[in-house]
């Protein structure tokens, strides 16, 4: 049984289940920080996140429904099938040389540190 082109999926409604959760949560901070920075005083949370929630909704509701906006996120989810992930064995065997790498960085930096402030000292007396 072959998959409709527009048929829902999971990784789409994923992605508008994050990005509403993330819009949720923006318009929350915001409308506090901009309530409290202009007028004094916030309004309750509930009024906060009842406003937040409808934003959040509303717009999510809105990019769903929107052809251009649900096409672009099942290409970008058909394409993401074709990625092929690494495995566990190579994401810890990078996870290692990203570590080794960070803590020869981190001690070449540390003596370049050290010989960089005696040398100034040295030039211009501690």
């Amino acid at each position: 049984m072959a998959q409709q082109e527009n048929a829902p999926n999971k990784p789409v409604h994923l992605m508008y289940l994050g990005g509403g959760v993330t819009l949720f949560y923006v318009t929350q901070w915001t409308i506090d920080w901009l309530w409290g920075y202009f007028a004094g005083n916030p309004p309750s949370e509930l009024v906060i996140t009842l406003i937040a929630g409808f934003v959040a909704l509303t717009a999510g509701i809105y990019f769903y429904r929107h052809e251009r906006v649900h096409t672009l996120a099942n290409e970008v989810s058909a394409e993401l099938k074709k990625v092929s992930w690494p495995g566990a064995k190579e994401v810890r065997a990078a996870t290692i040389v990203v570590i080794i790498m960070a803590i020869i960085s981190a001690v070449i930096l540390g003596l370049f540190d050290f010989v960089w402030s005696n040398l100034t000292e040295l030039i211009y007396g501690g």
